[in-house]
Protein backbone atom coordinates (compact mmCIF):
# COMPACT_ATOMS: atom_id res chain seq x y z
CA UNK A 1 0.00 0.00 0.00
CA UNK A 2 1.48 3.19 -0.89
CA UNK A 3 -0.09 5.34 1.71
CA UNK A 4 2.46 4.63 3.78
CA UNK A 5 5.39 5.79 1.65
CA UNK A 6 2.77 8.82 0.91
CA UNK A 7 2.03 9.49 4.21
CA UNK A 8 3.87 8.35 7.11
CA UNK A 9 6.83 9.80 8.66
CA UNK A 10 10.53 8.72 7.48
CA UNK A 11 10.54 7.70 11.53
CA UNK A 12 9.20 4.42 11.36
CA UNK A 13 11.32 1.33 11.91
CA UNK A 14 9.92 -2.10 12.53
CA UNK A 15 8.35 -0.99 9.03
CA UNK A 16 11.45 -0.67 7.60
CA UNK A 17 12.71 -4.34 8.54
CA UNK A 18 9.31 -5.92 8.30
CA UNK A 19 8.18 -4.61 5.46
CA UNK A 20 4.62 -6.16 4.83
CA UNK A 21 1.02 -5.39 5.31
CA UNK A 22 -0.12 -7.10 8.51
CA UNK A 23 -3.76 -7.71 9.25
CA UNK A 24 -4.25 -10.89 11.89
CA UNK A 25 -2.51 -12.30 14.82
CA UNK A 26 -3.11 -14.98 16.93
CA UNK A 27 -1.15 -16.63 19.54
CA UNK A 28 3.02 -16.54 18.58
CA UNK A 29 1.90 -16.37 14.73
CA UNK A 30 1.58 -12.53 12.82
CA UNK A 31 -0.28 -12.90 8.93
CA UNK A 32 0.21 -10.99 6.47
CA UNK A 33 -2.91 -9.42 3.79
CA UNK A 34 -1.12 -12.68 1.44
CA UNK A 35 -2.27 -15.03 4.02
CA UNK A 36 1.51 -15.96 4.84
CA UNK A 37 2.10 -16.50 8.61
CA UNK A 38 4.91 -15.39 10.43
CA UNK A 39 6.16 -16.53 14.31
CA UNK A 40 6.74 -13.98 16.03
CA UNK A 41 10.07 -13.50 18.33
CA UNK A 42 9.64 -9.85 18.21
CA UNK A 43 5.97 -9.76 20.09
CA UNK A 44 5.21 -5.94 20.22
CA UNK A 45 8.89 -5.59 21.59
CA UNK A 46 7.79 -7.22 25.30
CA UNK A 47 4.34 -5.78 25.31
CA UNK A 48 3.14 -9.57 24.18
CA UNK A 49 4.10 -11.69 27.13
CA UNK A 50 1.35 -13.86 26.61
CA UNK A 51 0.69 -13.52 23.10
CA UNK A 52 -1.72 -12.13 20.24
CA UNK A 53 -5.47 -11.76 20.63
CA UNK A 54 -5.34 -14.13 24.04
CA UNK A 55 -8.96 -15.63 23.90
CA UNK A 56 -8.93 -15.98 27.85
CA UNK A 57 -8.24 -11.90 27.77
CA UNK A 58 -10.59 -11.66 24.78
CA UNK A 59 -13.69 -12.78 25.91
CA UNK A 60 -13.59 -10.57 29.52
CA UNK A 61 -12.96 -7.84 27.13
CA UNK A 62 -15.62 -8.35 24.74
CA UNK A 63 -18.04 -8.94 28.36
CA UNK A 64 -16.95 -5.16 29.59
CA UNK A 65 -17.06 -3.72 26.21
CA UNK A 66 -20.49 -5.18 26.04
CA UNK A 67 -21.89 -4.14 29.21
CA UNK A 68 -21.09 -0.88 28.43
CA UNK A 69 -18.16 -0.51 30.93
CA UNK A 70 -16.48 2.63 31.70
CA UNK A 71 -13.55 3.41 28.25
CA UNK A 72 -12.24 6.54 30.30
CA UNK A 73 -12.28 7.51 33.49
CA UNK A 74 -9.34 9.87 34.00
CA UNK A 75 -8.20 8.79 38.03
CA UNK A 76 -12.07 8.05 39.14
CA UNK A 77 -12.86 5.14 40.81
CA UNK A 78 -13.86 2.28 39.02
CA UNK A 79 -15.45 -1.22 39.30
CA UNK A 80 -12.39 -2.03 36.62
CA UNK A 81 -9.68 -0.50 38.60
CA UNK A 82 -10.73 -1.71 41.77
CA UNK A 83 -10.68 -5.34 40.80
CA UNK A 84 -7.67 -5.27 38.93
CA UNK A 85 -6.29 -3.30 42.28
CA UNK A 86 -7.23 -6.67 44.25
CA UNK A 87 -6.00 -8.91 42.01
CA UNK A 88 -2.76 -7.38 41.70
CA UNK A 89 -2.15 -6.97 45.40
CA UNK A 90 -3.52 -10.25 46.38
CA UNK A 91 -1.67 -12.19 43.79
CA UNK A 92 1.64 -10.50 42.86
CA UNK A 93 2.84 -8.29 45.89
CA UNK A 94 1.82 -9.90 48.75
CA UNK A 95 2.64 -13.52 47.64
CA UNK A 96 5.75 -11.28 47.49
CA UNK A 97 6.06 -9.61 50.71
CA UNK A 98 6.10 -6.72 48.83
CA UNK A 99 4.56 -3.57 50.25
CA UNK A 100 3.84 -0.87 47.42
CA UNK A 101 1.33 1.52 46.39
CA UNK A 102 0.28 2.13 42.55
CA UNK A 103 0.41 4.94 40.77
CA UNK A 104 -1.49 5.39 37.22
CA UNK A 105 0.99 7.31 34.70
CA UNK A 106 0.20 8.42 31.42
CA UNK A 107 -0.06 4.28 29.15
CA UNK A 108 3.64 4.33 27.82
CA UNK A 109 6.91 2.90 29.82
CA UNK A 110 8.23 6.44 29.28
CA UNK A 111 5.38 7.99 31.36
CA UNK A 112 5.70 5.83 33.99
CA UNK A 113 9.97 6.33 33.98
CA UNK A 114 9.06 10.65 34.13
CA UNK A 115 7.29 9.98 36.68
CA UNK A 116 9.72 8.11 39.00
CA UNK A 117 12.35 10.61 38.62
CA UNK A 118 10.22 13.40 39.14
CA UNK A 119 8.87 11.65 42.70
CA UNK A 120 12.46 10.91 43.49
CA UNK A 121 13.77 14.40 43.09
CA UNK A 122 10.75 15.69 44.73
CA UNK A 123 11.34 13.82 47.81
CA UNK A 124 14.63 13.80 48.17
CA UNK A 125 15.20 17.64 46.92
CA UNK A 126 18.00 16.19 44.90
CA UNK A 127 18.01 16.68 41.06
CA UNK A 128 21.00 14.04 39.89
CA UNK A 129 20.17 10.86 38.67
CA UNK A 130 22.78 7.69 38.47
CA UNK A 131 21.99 5.43 35.15
CA UNK A 132 24.13 3.28 33.48
CA UNK A 133 25.82 2.74 30.08
CA UNK A 134 23.83 1.13 27.63
CA UNK A 135 20.83 1.83 29.38
CA UNK A 136 17.12 2.35 28.21
CA UNK A 137 14.48 4.13 29.43
CA UNK A 138 11.99 6.11 27.08
CA UNK A 139 12.30 8.76 24.13
CA UNK A 140 10.72 11.83 26.23
CA UNK A 141 13.26 14.47 28.14
CA UNK A 142 13.69 13.01 31.57
CA UNK A 143 14.03 9.29 30.36
CA UNK A 144 15.77 10.28 27.57
CA UNK A 145 18.61 11.71 29.56
CA UNK A 146 19.16 8.63 31.87
CA UNK A 147 19.32 6.35 27.86
CA UNK A 148 23.07 5.84 27.13
CA UNK A 149 21.88 5.38 23.41
CA UNK A 150 23.85 8.69 21.43
CA UNK A 151 21.26 8.08 18.60
CA UNK A 152 18.33 8.42 20.70
CA UNK A 153 19.48 11.02 22.63
CA UNK A 154 20.81 12.99 19.63
CA UNK A 155 17.59 13.47 18.55
CA UNK A 156 16.30 15.51 21.03
CA UNK A 157 18.48 18.70 19.75
CA UNK A 158 19.08 20.15 23.18
CA UNK A 159 21.53 19.49 25.69
CA UNK A 160 20.21 16.68 28.60
CA UNK A 161 21.07 16.94 32.03
CA UNK A 162 20.48 15.53 35.58
CA UNK A 163 21.99 12.43 34.85
CA UNK A 164 25.15 10.84 35.52
CA UNK A 165 26.19 7.80 33.92
CA UNK A 166 27.89 4.55 35.52
CA UNK A 167 29.54 1.41 33.90
CA UNK A 168 26.93 -1.30 34.06
CA UNK A 169 27.79 -4.54 35.49
CA UNK A 170 30.36 -6.30 33.09
CA UNK A 171 30.67 -3.03 31.09
CA UNK A 172 34.73 -2.42 32.10
CA UNK A 173 35.22 -6.50 32.39
CA UNK A 174 34.06 -9.59 34.07
CA UNK A 175 36.39 -9.22 36.57
CA UNK A 176 35.68 -5.35 37.67
CA UNK A 177 32.55 -4.94 40.56
CA UNK A 178 31.85 -1.62 39.42
CA UNK A 179 29.45 -0.50 42.27
CA UNK A 180 32.67 -0.40 43.99
CA UNK A 181 33.33 2.46 41.52
CA UNK A 182 30.01 4.25 42.39
CA UNK A 183 30.38 4.15 45.90
CA UNK A 184 33.99 5.45 45.39
CA UNK A 185 32.25 8.37 43.81
CA UNK A 186 29.39 9.13 46.07
CA UNK A 187 31.95 8.56 49.21
CA UNK A 188 33.73 11.30 47.56
CA UNK A 189 32.92 14.72 47.83
CA UNK A 190 35.81 15.84 45.19
CA UNK A 191 34.28 13.17 42.76
CA UNK A 192 32.42 15.75 40.49
CA UNK A 193 28.77 13.21 40.88
CA UNK A 194 26.60 14.85 43.22
CA UNK A 195 24.53 12.92 45.54
CA UNK A 196 21.78 11.69 43.50
CA UNK A 197 18.42 11.24 44.54
CA UNK A 198 18.28 7.65 42.64
CA UNK A 199 19.64 5.19 40.66
CA UNK A 200 17.59 3.65 37.55
CA UNK A 201 18.72 0.51 36.69
CA UNK A 202 17.37 -2.17 33.88
CA UNK A 203 18.07 -5.97 35.72
CA UNK A 204 18.01 -7.10 32.02
CA UNK A 205 19.02 -4.48 29.59
CA UNK A 206 16.61 -4.85 26.76
CA UNK A 207 17.57 -2.53 23.76
CA UNK A 208 21.01 -2.08 25.50
CA UNK A 209 22.00 -5.66 24.32
CA UNK A 210 20.29 -7.76 26.45
CA UNK A 211 22.74 -7.29 29.35
CA UNK A 212 22.34 -9.36 32.18
CA UNK A 213 23.10 -7.94 35.78
CA UNK A 214 24.51 -10.70 38.09
CA UNK A 215 22.61 -11.43 41.02
CA UNK A 216 25.23 -10.30 42.95
CA UNK A 217 26.08 -7.13 41.41
CA UNK A 218 22.39 -6.05 41.82
CA UNK A 219 22.79 -6.84 45.81
CA UNK A 220 25.70 -4.81 45.98
CA UNK A 221 24.09 -2.58 44.07
CA UNK A 222 21.24 -2.25 46.66
CA UNK A 223 23.88 -1.53 49.19
CA UNK A 224 25.29 1.31 47.82
CA UNK A 225 22.10 2.77 47.28
CA UNK A 226 21.15 2.25 51.47
CA UNK A 227 24.59 3.27 52.32
CA UNK A 228 24.36 6.66 50.73
CA UNK A 229 20.55 7.25 51.07
CA UNK A 230 19.56 6.89 47.60
CA UNK A 231 16.46 5.70 46.28
CA UNK A 232 16.48 2.41 43.71
CA UNK A 233 14.61 2.43 40.77
CA UNK A 234 14.18 -0.67 38.92
CA UNK A 235 13.04 -0.30 35.07
CA UNK A 236 10.89 -3.64 34.86
CA UNK A 237 9.41 -2.04 31.56
CA UNK A 238 10.36 -5.08 29.75
CA UNK A 239 12.01 -7.30 31.37
CA UNK A 240 8.96 -7.79 33.71
CA UNK A 241 5.76 -9.05 34.33
CA UNK A 242 7.23 -12.85 33.81
CA UNK A 243 10.28 -12.58 30.96
CA UNK A 244 13.05 -13.03 33.05
CA UNK A 245 11.06 -16.66 34.57
CA UNK A 246 9.53 -14.60 37.68
CA UNK A 247 6.96 -11.59 37.67
CA UNK A 248 9.51 -8.63 38.57
CA UNK A 249 12.74 -9.33 37.11
CA UNK A 250 14.18 -8.57 40.52
CA UNK A 251 12.98 -11.01 42.65
CA UNK A 252 15.78 -13.60 42.36
CA UNK A 253 17.99 -11.86 43.46
CA UNK A 254 16.38 -10.86 46.43
CA UNK A 255 16.41 -6.61 47.11
CA UNK A 256 13.58 -4.82 47.16
CA UNK A 257 13.46 -1.48 45.18
CA UNK A 258 12.02 1.28 46.50
CA UNK A 259 10.53 2.29 43.06
CA UNK A 260 9.18 0.34 40.31
CA UNK A 261 8.34 0.95 36.92
CA UNK A 262 6.02 -1.27 34.32
CA UNK A 263 4.40 -0.96 30.94
CA UNK A 264 4.21 -2.96 27.80
CA UNK A 265 3.20 -6.85 29.22
CA UNK A 266 1.59 -5.02 31.65
CA UNK A 267 -2.19 -4.34 29.96
CA UNK A 268 -1.90 -8.29 29.02
CA UNK A 269 -3.27 -8.01 25.41
CA UNK A 270 -1.32 -5.30 24.04
CA UNK A 271 -3.44 -2.32 25.05
CA UNK A 272 -2.05 0.84 26.65
CA UNK A 273 -0.49 0.54 29.95
CA UNK A 274 2.09 1.80 32.41
CA UNK A 275 2.45 2.00 36.44
CA UNK A 276 4.90 3.26 38.99
CA UNK A 277 4.94 1.36 42.01
CA UNK A 278 6.61 2.47 45.39
CA UNK A 279 6.78 2.15 49.00
CA UNK A 280 4.32 3.74 51.17
CA UNK A 281 6.09 6.34 52.73
CA UNK A 282 7.46 7.73 49.49
CA UNK A 283 4.00 8.62 48.92
CA UNK A 284 4.39 12.07 48.71
CA UNK A 285 2.74 13.74 45.87
CA UNK A 286 0.31 16.43 46.61
CA UNK A 287 -3.74 15.96 44.57
CA UNK A 288 -2.97 16.13 41.09
CA UNK A 289 0.97 16.98 41.15
CA UNK A 290 1.67 14.56 38.34
CA UNK A 291 -1.71 13.74 36.17
CA UNK A 292 -2.41 13.02 32.43
CA UNK A 293 -5.32 12.33 30.51
CA UNK A 294 -5.03 8.73 29.62
CA UNK A 295 -3.66 7.68 33.28
CA UNK A 296 -6.54 4.86 33.52
CA UNK A 297 -7.19 2.49 30.37
CA UNK A 298 -10.19 0.95 31.71
CA UNK A 299 -9.43 -1.69 28.94
CA UNK A 300 -6.22 -2.54 29.93
CA UNK A 301 -7.83 -2.86 33.87
CA UNK A 302 -10.16 -5.91 32.24
CA UNK A 303 -7.32 -7.80 30.27
CA UNK A 304 -4.47 -6.85 33.45
CA UNK A 305 -6.48 -8.31 35.68
CA UNK A 306 -7.22 -10.96 33.07
CA UNK A 307 -3.53 -11.90 32.65
CA UNK A 308 -2.65 -12.93 36.86
CA UNK A 309 -5.62 -14.53 37.33
CA UNK A 310 -4.64 -17.00 34.36
CA UNK A 311 -0.96 -17.23 34.51
CA UNK A 312 -0.15 -15.97 37.95
CA UNK A 313 -2.59 -17.70 40.65
CA UNK A 314 0.44 -19.89 41.30
CA UNK A 315 3.89 -21.00 39.94
CA UNK A 316 2.48 -22.83 37.53
CA UNK A 317 3.32 -20.38 34.88
CA UNK A 318 6.69 -19.02 36.24
CA UNK A 319 7.78 -22.93 35.83
CA UNK A 320 7.32 -23.25 32.19
CA UNK A 321 8.34 -20.26 31.19
CA UNK A 322 11.31 -20.83 33.36
CA UNK A 323 11.71 -23.98 31.60
CA UNK A 324 11.41 -22.72 28.37
CA UNK A 325 14.17 -20.01 29.29
CA UNK A 326 16.71 -23.04 30.16
CA UNK A 327 15.56 -24.58 26.36
CA UNK A 328 16.38 -21.40 24.88
CA UNK A 329 19.34 -20.90 27.00
CA UNK A 330 20.72 -24.54 25.44
CA UNK A 331 20.02 -24.01 22.33
CA UNK A 332 21.17 -20.69 21.56
CA UNK A 333 24.84 -21.81 23.34
CA UNK A 334 25.04 -24.89 20.95
CA UNK A 335 24.47 -22.43 18.15
CA UNK A 336 26.90 -19.55 19.24
CA UNK A 337 29.51 -22.29 19.56
CA UNK A 338 29.21 -24.50 16.26
CA UNK A 339 28.87 -21.24 13.81
CA UNK A 340 30.43 -18.52 15.85
CA UNK A 341 33.84 -18.90 15.23
CA UNK A 342 34.73 -18.21 18.75
CA UNK A 343 33.50 -15.03 18.33
CA UNK A 344 29.77 -15.36 19.33
CA UNK A 345 28.24 -15.43 23.01
CA UNK A 346 24.98 -15.91 24.18
CA UNK A 347 23.31 -13.36 27.28
CA UNK A 348 20.27 -12.65 29.22
CA UNK A 349 18.08 -14.65 31.18
CA UNK A 350 14.73 -17.01 31.16
CA UNK A 351 13.08 -15.87 27.80
CA UNK A 352 14.85 -12.33 27.54
CA UNK A 353 18.17 -13.62 25.91
CA UNK A 354 19.73 -12.99 22.83
CA UNK A 355 23.05 -14.09 20.43
CA UNK A 356 26.02 -11.31 20.26
CA UNK A 357 26.88 -11.60 16.27
CA UNK A 358 29.60 -8.81 16.97
CA UNK A 359 29.06 -7.06 13.81
CA UNK A 360 25.33 -5.19 13.26
CA UNK A 361 25.71 -5.73 9.52
CA UNK A 362 25.69 -9.47 10.36
CA UNK A 363 23.00 -9.69 12.64
CA UNK A 364 21.07 -7.68 9.88
CA UNK A 365 21.46 -10.09 7.66
CA UNK A 366 20.76 -12.46 9.84
CA UNK A 367 17.24 -11.32 11.10
CA UNK A 368 16.85 -10.36 7.38
CA UNK A 369 17.22 -14.15 6.32
CA UNK A 370 14.78 -15.56 8.96
CA UNK A 371 11.96 -13.00 8.14
CA UNK A 372 11.98 -14.44 4.54
CA UNK A 373 11.83 -18.14 5.71
CA UNK A 374 8.58 -16.92 8.53
CA UNK A 375 10.39 -15.73 11.60
CA UNK A 376 9.97 -11.93 12.84
CA UNK A 377 12.93 -11.21 15.05
CA UNK A 378 14.80 -8.01 16.05
CA UNK A 379 18.28 -6.68 16.63
CA UNK A 380 19.21 -4.92 19.81
CA UNK A 381 22.77 -3.26 21.15
CA UNK A 382 24.67 0.06 20.62
CA UNK A 383 25.83 -1.35 17.30
CA UNK A 384 22.55 -3.92 16.47
CA UNK A 385 25.09 -6.33 16.97
CA UNK A 386 22.78 -9.06 19.48
CA UNK A 387 19.80 -10.98 18.06
CA UNK A 388 17.03 -10.50 20.61
CA UNK A 389 14.93 -13.37 21.05
CA UNK A 390 11.93 -11.92 22.58
CA UNK A 391 9.09 -14.74 21.86
CA UNK A 392 5.31 -14.65 24.09
CA UNK A 393 6.09 -16.70 26.93
CA UNK A 394 2.86 -18.49 26.10
CA UNK A 395 4.27 -19.79 22.85
CA UNK A 396 4.23 -24.66 22.46
CA UNK A 397 7.34 -25.34 22.60
CA UNK A 398 7.09 -26.90 19.31
CA UNK A 399 6.81 -23.56 17.79
CA UNK A 400 9.88 -22.26 19.92
CA UNK A 401 12.20 -24.92 18.54
CA UNK A 402 10.39 -24.06 15.34
CA UNK A 403 11.23 -20.71 15.70
CA UNK A 404 15.20 -21.27 17.01
CA UNK A 405 15.37 -23.95 13.71
CA UNK A 406 14.69 -20.84 11.41
CA UNK A 407 17.34 -18.44 13.25
CA UNK A 408 19.58 -21.27 13.16
CA UNK A 409 19.30 -21.84 9.50
CA UNK A 410 19.55 -18.57 8.90
CA UNK A 411 23.11 -17.84 10.59
CA UNK A 412 24.46 -21.14 8.88
CA UNK A 413 23.34 -19.78 5.65
CA UNK A 414 24.37 -15.96 6.16
CA UNK A 415 27.79 -17.12 8.15
CA UNK A 416 28.36 -20.04 5.36
CA UNK A 417 28.30 -16.90 2.58
CA UNK A 418 30.47 -14.49 4.80
CA UNK A 419 33.20 -17.82 4.67
CA UNK A 420 32.89 -17.81 1.37
CA UNK A 421 33.22 -14.13 0.44
CA UNK A 422 36.29 -13.62 3.21
CA UNK A 423 37.78 -17.12 1.55
CA UNK A 424 37.53 -15.58 -2.02
CA UNK A 425 38.89 -11.85 -0.74
CA UNK A 426 41.81 -13.31 0.95
CA UNK A 427 42.91 -15.63 -2.57
CA UNK A 428 42.26 -12.24 -4.84
CA UNK A 429 44.38 -10.54 -2.02
CA UNK A 430 47.02 -12.42 -2.77
CA UNK A 431 47.11 -12.57 -6.20
CA UNK A 432 47.36 -8.80 -5.86
CA UNK A 433 49.75 -8.95 -4.37
CA UNK A 434 51.90 -11.12 -5.77
CA UNK A 435 51.35 -9.12 -8.94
Amino acid sequence: MKIFEQIESEVQSYARSFPRVFNKAQGEYLYDEDGTRYLDFLAGAGTLNYGHNNPMFKEKLLEYIHSDGITHGLDLHTKAKGEFLEAFNEKILKPRGLNYVMQFTGPTGTNAVEAALKLARNITGRENIISFTNGFHGVTMGALAATGNSHHRGAAGVSLSGVSRMPYDGYLGDDIDTTLYLDKVLSDSSSGIDKPAAVIVETVQGEGGINAASFTWLQELEKVCRKHDVLLIVDDIQAGCGRTGTYFSFEEAGIKPDIVTLSKSLGGYGLPFAVVLFSPELDQWKPGEHNGTFRGNNFAFVTAKAAIDCYWSDDTFAKDVQMKGRYVKERLEQIAKEYGDGNFSTRGRGMFQGINCVSGELADKITSKAFQNGLMIETSGADDQVIKLLCPLIISMDNLKAGIDILENAIREVCAKEDSFMEQKKYFDQVSLAS
